[in-house]
């Protein structure tokens, strides 16, 4: 018979969390370093060909093996309870991500070369710190701006909310317009019976649906401005980014307005006869999203500054955005910040995840890239549906890359009819690349693990009293609402 107490079991076990929580910061810390030294050994490396050297390898299934578990575990891990509260840390992620990364260099290093391996950690860095560091740069500022007040929370008034959100998610990111806008709304609607369904049609829009006019609007996009797609080519996407928005509106309007009436007249009368006027904090904030916005159009590594004819050296463009970003942390003064909300945390779950995952996706690009054509997809309509089929229950940012690269394959490689020249030397298909970058965007709205803000809204909700629908209740509102509306955009627009 055991005789020890509860409170001694209680401390074992907290002191036994400690010092688990210890070891995967240490290892986490190992991991990373050591990826990064591999990449650092890159800048000295010239593998040529690398993509062919590693898709004629015939083990290549085997290299692409970290990159699938890495997905997995991004998908799965949080919905294990042994495991739940172990992947919340930051630590841990960075641990499990990096270990993977590592994992599919060591494979290129023993298939191929310890020299290709070092190339592709390289490329895996070239494109994690801009990526990485447009994100932290939006985050950082658009947490700067705090919207106050309380609004009567209106299906008008609801509507008018997410269709703000659809434009500022290309502004500041889908990530740092539902960060902006979430907690106003859940506020207006504390009093209301049925929230759910406001929280669920948010992730659609805010999240997701409304980041497809500019490559700072979704992380896949951002990724294809770093591949060599215009800055400006997303405009051309506005006719399907406006339908589907609109439709989903239209819908949520029709919902909302019904579970108003539901509600009854009595539980809207304090809301309607004490609403206040909406405050902005943090004005200045706005200047810095807007030349945020400017250094990302404008300044590419080795093209000739505006005006000035220069050729921009590399990593300007990012540290301008780190300037912005420190500015903004300077000017800013912390209670606006504190009434935002804001934590660095959400932002560290996406640095931690990425850099693995730059590191794993070389080898499966390098397949697509050089295999790409033998796979049967060649239609506008066939890359919308397995791109947004797959960023439905995998990340929409590398699902995007892989396709781009399936896309480039099957595009001549010269100029021609309906062929969008990269900045990168490279050719695809307009009409492919609409296709793609449509189902990645607006197919990540499918379940709560298709976008990165997506479950960052959901805790939000949840921790605010929202009975949140779960996992499987989820994707039945997006499959009676959001995919008929997918379909029937991608049957008018992408054919």
């Amino acid at each position: 018979m055991s005789t020890q107490s509860p409170n001694t079991a209680q401390n074992h076990d907290e002191a036994h969390s400690v010092r688990a929580g210890k070891f995967t910061i240490i290892g986490a810390i190992v991991a990373a370093t050591l990826a990064a030294l591999i990449a650092l050994r890159g800048l000295s490396a010239h593998t040529e060909n690398l993509y062919a050297l590693v898709a004629a390898r015939p083990t290549w299934i085997v290299g692409c093996i970290p990159f699938a578990v890495l997905l997995l575990c991004i998908a799965i891990v949080p919905m294990i309870p042994a495991l739940e509260h172990w992947w919340e840390r930051n630590s841990s992620k960075l641990l499990v991500s990096c270990a993977l990364g590592i994992a599919a260099l060591a494979w290129l290093a023993s298939q191929v070369s310890v020299e290709a391996a070092a190339t592709a950690a390289m490329h895996g860095l070239d494109e994690y710190v801009p990526f990485i560091i447009l994100l932290f740069s939006l985050f950082v500022i658009s947490g700067g701006i705090s919207v106050g007040g309380r609004f009567a929370a209106t299906p008008r008034m609801n509507t008018g909310i997410l269709a703000l959100g659809a434009v500022l998610a290309n502004l500041l990111g889908t990530t740092g317009a539902s960060m902006l806008l979430i907690r106003p709304l859940l506020t207006a609607n504390s009093h209301r019976a049925f929230r759910a369904h406001t929280v669920v049609f948010f992730i659609f829009v805010v999240s997701n649906c409304g980041g497809l006019l500019l490559p700072i609007g979704d992380p896949p996009l951002f990724l294809g401005y770093l591949r060599g797609v215009p800055f400006e080519w997303t405009l051309t996407l506005w006719k399907p980014w406006l339908f589907v928005n609109a439709a989903i509106l239209c819908v949520f309007y029709v919902i909302d307005l019904r579970r108003w009436k539901q509600e009854g007249l009595h539980q809207h009368r304090e809301s309607l006869t004490h609403g206040q006027g909406i405050t902005l904090h943090g004005q200045s904030n706005g200047l810095l999203l807007i030349v945020s916005v400017l250094a990302v159009a404008l300044v590419a590594p080795e093209k000739p500054l505006p005006f000035i004819g220069v050729m921009a050296p590399n990593l300007l463009r990012e540290g301008i955005l780190v300037a912005l970003a420190g500015f903004s942390l300077l000017i800013t003064p912390m209670k606006i910040r504190t009434l935002q909300g804001f934590s660095f945390t959400p932002i560290g779950e996406v640095a931690a995840i990425f850099s693995g995952l730059f590191l794993a996706m070389q080898i499966p690009m390098a397949v697509l890239s050089t295999n790409g054509g033998e796979l049967g997809i060649n239609t506008p309509l066939s890359f919308f549906w397995i791109t947004g089929g797959l960023s439905s229950v995998l990340d929409n940012a590398p699902t995007y890359v892989v396709f781009l690269e399936v896309a480039n394959t099957q595009t001549p490689n010269f100029i021609a009819d309906g062929v969008l020249p990269l900045t990168s030397g490279e050719f695809v298909r307009n009409d492919l690349l609409a296709a793609i970058s449509c189902g990645a965007v607006f197919m990540g709205a499918m379940t709560y693990i298709g976008n990165g803000p997506n479950l960052m809204v959901r805790a939000i909700a949840a921790k605010e009293g929202v009975n949140m629908p779960s996992f499987g209740g989820y994707i039945v509102w997006a499959c009676c609402v959001l995919l008929p509306i997918l379909a029937a955009a991608s049957y008018l627009f992408l054919r």
